[in-house]
């Protein structure tokens, strides 16, 4: 499955245009980590259990986004965009949404 940001691919024509693809993923931030970063702002510097839990469910978004379009019969996902918004006082959504296409 191809996977791009762009609305075309370079050298390649789109035969069939199936339609909006998206997968979504909710994480929740527990104690600990917000405990930990909460330290991290504080004397600066990133914050490596929030960023691997966010790496997490963005490829979660985007294997749920793709498996959507192979059910379609797509071969590729073009002009994606990747959300992230708060819900709530302590959870996470990602979204990640395309158009799903056949490739020649």
């Amino acid at each position: 499955m191809l996977l791009t940001t762009t609305s075309t691919i370079q050298n390649r024509e789109i035969e069939i245009y199936y339609g909006l693809v998206s997968g979504e993923t909710i994480i929740g931030a527990n104690i600990i980590k917000d405990f930990f970063a909460g330290i991290t702002d504080i004397v600066g510097g990133r914050s490596g259990s929030y960023e691997r839990v966010l790496k997490e469910a963005k490829e979660e978004a985007i294997r749920e986004m793709s498996m959507q379009a192979s059910a379609m019969g797509a071969n590729a996902v073009i002009g994606i965009d990747l959300d992230y918004e708060t819900v709530g006082s302590s959870m996470l959504m990602v979204t990640a949404a395309g158009t799903a296409v056949k490739l020649k």
